[in-house]
Formats: C-alpha cells, structure tokens, sequence
C-alpha cells in the first residue's frame, strides 16, 4: 500500500503533466517571426515582404520582422528558410525567379517540391519593357527594330542570372529576334543604378522597382508584359501588341511559403489569416501602388500555378538554351 508521502508525489508528478504538455504544444506564434526575403531592398518582392510583415504582425500578436537574405538570384535566402526549423517562425519572400525560374536553368541548392510548402499566392504584376528618354525609338515597335539594327551592340539589365528579370527579357529578345548582351546584378535596386548610370541600355523591371522612375519621367516604358491591360498602368500595352509578338503573357507572382515539414495547423493558420487579411479592403492600395492586382489563393492554386509555369516555361527555356553561367 502506497503511504501518504508516495501519494503526495504521485499526486504532484501528474500535476506538473500537463503544464509539461501544454509547454510542448505552444499555441503558434509563440515568438517573433522572421519574413526572408531573398533580395535587396526596393525590389518587387521586398517591397511586398514587408506589407505582408506588417499584417501578419497585426492579425498574430507577435512581431513579423522583415530581414534580406539577398545573392545568387534569390537563391540564397531561399535556401536559408528550405534548411529552416519547421515550425512557421521562418517565412519565405516568395517569388517567380528563385521558386520557378532558378530550378529550370541550374541545379539550386533547395528541391521546391520536397522543402517548401506553398502558403499563398497574393496575385500576378505585370513588368514594364524600360529605355532612357532619349533612347532612338518611340514604340515598342521601333525599339526592336532599332536593337536589330544592331546585332551584340545593346545590353540589358537584371537582377541576376536565372531570375525573372533575366528569363523574362531573355524570352522577350528569342521572340522578337534581338540580340542583346545580359547584364546581372545584384538585385534591381544596382541594376536600375547601373540603368540610370548609362551602364546597360534597357531593361524588363516590376513597377516596384521602377514604377517611380516611369512617373516622374527618368525612363519611359514601352509597354508590359502581359497579354491582359492593366488598369493600374494606363497607357502602357501589352508587348503581344506593341512590339507584334502574340501569345506573348508573363506575369510575375509573389507569395508566402514555409518549410515543407511544418505541421498542418500551423498552416492552416497561416493560410487563414493570410487570406482573410490580403482580403481587407484597406490591402488593396499598397498592392496597387505596385502594379499588383491583389487575388489571394490558397496552397491549391498556389501548386496549381507553379506547376502551369513549369509546363509552359520549361520548353521554351530548353529550346532557347537558356542555362545559368
């Protein structure tokens, strides 16, 4: 028979059970969060990163913080968050070049399918073919007609080797027969620097990156890159149009991921309050200010779409010969 004393024990041991228990299953978040965003400032994706920093803040309780992991076309900080605790602390900056683009022209040091677990996809933006005023052509159409004048005479600026800027543009000059010399940089921010400086002669940029540039006359855009008006740029067509290349329709996408290991209800909590916030109206104009039309979708679509981009990009690439240096 057990004595008072043993019972007193016992009774102690299951006391502290589930305090122990509650402990192990913290409710998330139950510490700051980190947001990587595999860039420099300025560019499209921070600039989105850290909208999304701040209503995650506000709608979770607990602090987002914003931190760039820039190099190696985005895949540096993505990496940094595919080898991360899977625990939802450590988001991912999501973006076309480093989750769509890096992996069909290069081995990337991160498997997309097998590391990451797609969150939500905020919507498509439209990128804008960019010259100097004082570039010799008016249209879009001219502008390839001058480049072709020339053939290895023009160069063009982008974020980095294998990132959508680079495929993008790269896929532009296949379909319109321009050869021009690729220029990458480190991010957009030093690649419109270098293109202010005079050192590359255009470029394909988001209205992130650029969009201020346009307006206040320091380069002018020659139309954008998807086949559908934007109502967010007024005047500027689609390149299917102005430079007479139909079927021409890219868009760039950004979105939230986590390592692929996290446990389904911290996901599910994530995808509900990254849906129900990007769904406030007060998002919107942040967004837009962007050239981003806001249509939030959860991981289905978010699979969806990236398997749509493999299917349509990875040929084109392969017939091109489009490969990382």
């Amino acid at each position: 028979m057990l004595d008072r004393r043993s019972l007193l024990a016992a009774g102690a041991g299951l006391a502290a059970l589930p305090a122990r228990a509650q402990t192990n299953a913290a409710p998330f978040p139950n510490r700051p969060m980190r947001m990587i965003i595999p860039w420099p400032p300025g560019q499209a994706t921070d600039v989105q990163g850290r909208i999304v920093a701040q209503m995650l803040t506000q709608r979770l309780g607990q602090n987002c913080i914003p931190e760039n992991k820039p190099g190696a076309g985005g895949q540096i900080g993505t990496d940094f968050v595919a080898k991360s605790a899977p625990d939802g602390h450590t988001m991912l900056a999501a973006s076309i070049g480093p989750i769509t683009f890096s992996p069909l022209v290069q081995r990337t040091p991160y498997d997309v399918d097998k590391e990451f677990a797609p969150v939500c996809f905020y919507g498509l933006s439209a990128y804008m073919l960019l010259v100097k005023p004082d570039f010799p052509a008016a249209d879009a159409r001219a502008f390839v007609a001058e480049v072709k004048k020339s053939p290895g005479k023009y160069t063009y600026a982008s974020s980095g080797i294998g990132g959508a800027q680079h495929l993008i543009t790269a896929l532009f000059c296949g379909r319109t027969g321009i050869d021009a010399l690729h220029i990458p940089f480190q991010g957009s921010g030093p690649a419109m620097a270098a293109f202010l400086g005079g050192q590359v002669d255009f470029a394909i940029e988001t209205v992130a990156a650029a969009g201020a540039l346009v307006r206040n006359g320091q380069l002018r855009s020659l139309g954008i890159t998807t086949a559908k008006r934007s109502p967010m740029l007024e005047g500027m067509p689609p390149l299917a149009e102005a430079a007479d290349i139909p079927g021409y329709d890219i868009g760039g996408w950004n979105g939230l991921m986590v390592a692929r290991a996290t446990p389904a209800p911290i996901l599910a909590r994530l995808e509900q309050e990254m849906l129900a916030g990007l769904s406030q109206p007060e998002m919107k104009p942040p967004f837009a200010a962007i050239g981003v039309e806001l249509e939030p979708q959860g991981p289905a679509a978010f699979t969806a779409q990236l398997q749509k981009e493999r299917a349509l990009f990875g040929p084109v690439i392969r017939q091109l010969g489009i490969r990382a240096e």
